[in-house]
């Protein structure tokens, strides 16, 4: 059995990546949460992840300690990871790809908390260019195969990536083209999502680092969580 180890729910946008799709495509796994703690992570991660970060997934040959590479991993083992229409497939690889190595601002501005909403104070220059980029893409995945998910009509490793982008939206009431706004809603009603999101409102964790990260350049207007 594969053993998944993530933080929490509400902050942890990395680790949603693979839980999701992994939830979404049935691949059965043992689920293992380490909350973050105040301070360093690194010890409490080390003991699973040679990274010291989340997510991880223990496997037969060992840890798996990137959310990109455990993607590729079960690509191995599952070839519902990625489209099957190679045209599909290699631009998914590129915006996931463009997903893990950038959009800065958008993390640096809009850090996750799935169960707050924020109103933000500013949105920066670039901050508002990653937003349009991130709209550009959705809609020529969706115009290019059809929908309703980025890469066709199957979840897919390209909305798992996005997936902690559209808890970003919802939280900080980011403006979206009326496609991408129906892409967003509609991953928001999908049920591994929902499903995420439920269990992350009950979490009574608050790691202070996150929620300060938060109210750097916003405020909570509502907070439905536990």
């Amino acid at each position: 059995m594969l053993i998944l180890y993530i933080a929490n729910k509400n902050y942890s946008s990395w680790s949603l990546r693979p839980w999701v799709l992994m939830r979404a495509l049935d691949i059965p796994f043992e689920e293992r949460l380490v909350p973050f703690i105040p301070g360093s992570n690194w010890e409490a991660f080390r003991s699973f992840s040679p990274s010291g970060t989340v997510p991880a997934l223990i496997t037969d040959q060992g840890s798996v300690w990137d959310s990109l590479a455990i993607i590729e991993f079960l690509a191995e083992q599952y070839n519902s990871v990625w489209p099957v229409d190679q045209e599909a497939r290699t631009w998914s690889r590129c915006a996931a790809a463009e997903m893990h190595s950038g959009f800065a601002a958008l993390r640096d501005v809009c850090s996750m908390s799935c169960g707050v909403r924020i109103k933000l104070r500013e949105s920066n220059p670039a901050l508002q260019k990653n937003i349009a980029r991130i709209d550009e893409l959705w809609s020529e995945g969706l115009d290019r195969f059809g929908g309703p998910f980025l890469a066709g009509e199957s979840f897919s490793a390209v909305d798992a990536f996005y997936a902690p982008v559209v808890f970003r939206m919802q939280t900080y009431g980011l403006t979206l083209s009326k496609k991408a706004q129906a892409y967003a809603e509609m991953m928001l009603e999908f049920p591994a999502m929902k499903s995420w999101y439920e269990q992350a409102l009950q979490e009574v964790w608050r790691d202070v680092p996150h929620e300060e990260m938060c109210l750097e350049l916003g405020d909570v207007v509502e907070d439905y969580r536990a």
